[in-house]
Protein backbone atom coordinates (compact mmCIF):
# COMPACT_ATOMS: atom_id res chain seq x y z
CA UNK A 1 0.00 0.00 0.00
CA UNK A 2 1.04 3.70 -0.88
CA UNK A 3 1.24 5.91 2.20
CA UNK A 4 -1.71 7.78 0.34
CA UNK A 5 -4.17 4.52 0.80
CA UNK A 6 -2.87 4.26 4.51
CA UNK A 7 -4.14 7.85 5.59
CA UNK A 8 -7.51 7.24 3.36
CA UNK A 9 -8.38 4.46 5.88
CA UNK A 10 -7.01 6.25 8.67
CA UNK A 11 -9.82 9.48 7.51
CA UNK A 12 -12.49 6.76 6.99
CA UNK A 13 -12.24 5.07 10.37
CA UNK A 14 -12.22 8.95 11.89
CA UNK A 15 -15.31 9.68 9.60
CA UNK A 16 -16.95 6.64 11.66
CA UNK A 17 -16.40 8.17 14.70
CA UNK A 18 -17.23 11.62 13.91
CA UNK A 19 -17.93 14.47 11.14
CA UNK A 20 -14.89 15.17 9.28
CA UNK A 21 -13.16 18.65 9.55
CA UNK A 22 -13.66 20.34 5.77
CA UNK A 23 -9.44 19.90 5.95
CA UNK A 24 -10.03 16.06 6.14
CA UNK A 25 -12.54 15.87 3.78
CA UNK A 26 -10.57 17.79 1.43
CA UNK A 27 -7.70 15.82 2.13
CA UNK A 28 -9.84 12.34 1.87
CA UNK A 29 -10.87 13.95 -1.82
CA UNK A 30 -7.07 14.57 -2.62
CA UNK A 31 -6.14 10.56 -1.82
CA UNK A 32 -9.03 9.40 -3.61
CA UNK A 33 -7.96 11.57 -6.88
CA UNK A 34 -4.11 10.51 -6.36
CA UNK A 35 -5.63 6.77 -6.04
CA UNK A 36 -7.25 7.46 -8.95
CA UNK A 37 -3.97 8.09 -11.16
CA UNK A 38 -2.43 5.69 -9.41
CA UNK A 39 -5.20 2.87 -10.49
CA UNK A 40 -5.14 4.02 -14.43
CA UNK A 41 -1.30 4.08 -14.61
CA UNK A 42 -1.38 -0.04 -13.24
CA UNK A 43 -4.65 -0.49 -15.39
CA UNK A 44 -2.59 1.11 -18.45
CA UNK A 45 0.46 -0.98 -17.93
CA UNK A 46 -0.83 -3.89 -17.54
CA UNK A 47 -2.99 -3.72 -20.15
CA UNK A 48 -0.01 -2.85 -22.53
CA UNK A 49 1.91 -5.80 -20.42
CA UNK A 50 -0.86 -7.85 -22.41
CA UNK A 51 -0.72 -6.59 -25.42
CA UNK A 52 3.09 -7.07 -25.76
CA UNK A 53 2.48 -10.61 -24.20
CA UNK A 54 0.21 -10.98 -27.32
CA UNK A 55 2.26 -9.63 -30.14
CA UNK A 56 5.39 -12.04 -28.47
CA UNK A 57 7.44 -8.83 -27.73
CA UNK A 58 9.38 -10.00 -25.05
CA UNK A 59 11.52 -7.15 -24.45
CA UNK A 60 8.94 -4.68 -24.49
CA UNK A 61 6.95 -7.09 -22.05
CA UNK A 62 10.12 -7.11 -19.72
CA UNK A 63 10.03 -2.93 -20.13
CA UNK A 64 6.51 -2.79 -18.91
CA UNK A 65 7.24 -5.38 -16.31
CA UNK A 66 10.29 -3.03 -15.35
CA UNK A 67 7.58 0.30 -15.28
CA UNK A 68 5.29 -2.11 -12.91
CA UNK A 69 7.70 -2.62 -10.50
CA UNK A 70 8.97 0.43 -10.47
CA UNK A 71 5.51 1.49 -9.84
CA UNK A 72 4.30 -0.95 -7.28
CA UNK A 73 7.95 -1.05 -5.71
CA UNK A 74 6.93 2.05 -3.72
CA UNK A 75 4.22 0.21 -1.60
CA UNK A 76 4.92 -1.60 1.93
CA UNK A 77 3.12 -3.53 3.98
CA UNK A 78 4.02 -1.01 6.57
CA UNK A 79 3.80 2.84 6.41
CA UNK A 80 7.25 4.66 6.84
CA UNK A 81 8.74 0.68 6.83
CA UNK A 82 12.75 1.56 6.04
CA UNK A 83 13.77 -1.19 3.15
CA UNK A 84 17.54 -1.07 4.84
CA UNK A 85 18.27 -3.91 6.88
CA UNK A 86 20.26 -1.73 9.48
Amino acid sequence: MLPVHWRLAELWTISRQRDLTEDEQSEISACLHYNAIYARKLSGLYNLSLAASICGDTEWQHDICRQLEKLTGQSNIYPNSASSNA
